[in-house]
């Protein structure tokens, strides 16, 4: 459980993952992911094919993300959700906000 970053600076990119429940309890471990992202143009995917539940700060979280990578110039890519993280996106409108890889 937790969550996991693995970088390419060399493509600018990085893929972090969560495992488990995404809840304000990851809030620290989440920005420490992404906090070292600095190369300008990175992409960074976000890996939720393990994520069991995602609640309203996880929302906001994946929000402070792409704050982060928008003064980067660089962008956001939410990737497998499951069923029930899909339809907590869904229901927040973040498919409007983001792309979603199925």
């Amino acid at each position: 459980m937790g969550i996991s970053c693995k970088r390419n600076d060399e493509k600018k990119t990085a893929t972090i993952q969560v495992d488990g429940q995404f809840d304000f309890s990851l809030h620290q471990a989440f920005r420490d992911a992404y906090r070292d992202l600095t190369l300008p143009g990175t992409h960074v995917r976000l890996d939720l094919s393990k994520t069991s539940y995602m609640d309203s700060s996880a929302l906001g979280m994946i929000l402070l993300l792409k704050e982060h990578t928008d003064k980067l110039g660089g962008k956001i890519t939410l990737v497998s959700p499951s069923e029930a993280v899909n339809k907590i996106l869904t229901i927040a409108n973040f498919h409007k906000l983001l792309p979603v890889e199925n």
